[in-house]
């Protein structure tokens, strides 16, 4: 996982083509300009999904983990917390390969402040539990690019 603010987003080109891709349209566009849903980067190969949601308290927060894809977790709007653990520490419930989600059970290891200006990079090892509220409820708008890996 990587954990960092926009202005050390550089560092991390070289990973992978896909995150290079990723990285390079974050840096030149203003993600507030996107539509809600499902906006195209490069296919299949990165996308980004555009939404907004009333964080929750973590009781009602659920984990979320992937297989293909990699996670870019940009807030634009309002604040939240992301819990992460690593995928062994954890009982997998359910599976949807279509839709690439893989749900869980367990505790959190390690949580994120996550807020505008800060980037959550997490791998399919990277199980998160993402929409938990920081300091009470707030209204989010986010961003999450799908990067195939």
């Amino acid at each position: 996982m990587i954990y960092t603010n926009y202005e050390h987003l550089e560092r991390y080109l070289g990973i992978s083509p896909a995150l290079d891709t990723a990285i390079h349209y974050l840096k030149t566009t203003d993600l507030a300009t996107l539509q809600f849903g499902r906006n195209d980067v490069d296919g299949e190969e990165v996308y980004i999904n555009r939404f907004e949601y009333d964080t929750l308290p973590q009781q009602q927060a659920a984990w979320e983990g992937h297989v293909q894809y990699a996670d870019i977790h940009v807030v634009l709007q309002g604040e939240e917390k992301i819990g992460v653990t690593d995928v062994s520490r954890l009982r997998q419930t359910t599976q949807d390969p279509a839709s690439d989600f893989v749900g869980y059970e367990g505790e959190v290891d390690t949580w994120f402040t996550m807020k505008p200006g800060t980037l959550l990079v997490v791998f399919p090892e990277d199980v998160h539990m993402v929409k938990v509220q920081l300091n009470g409820q707030s209204h989010v708008q986010k961003a999450v690019f799908k990067v195939r890996v």
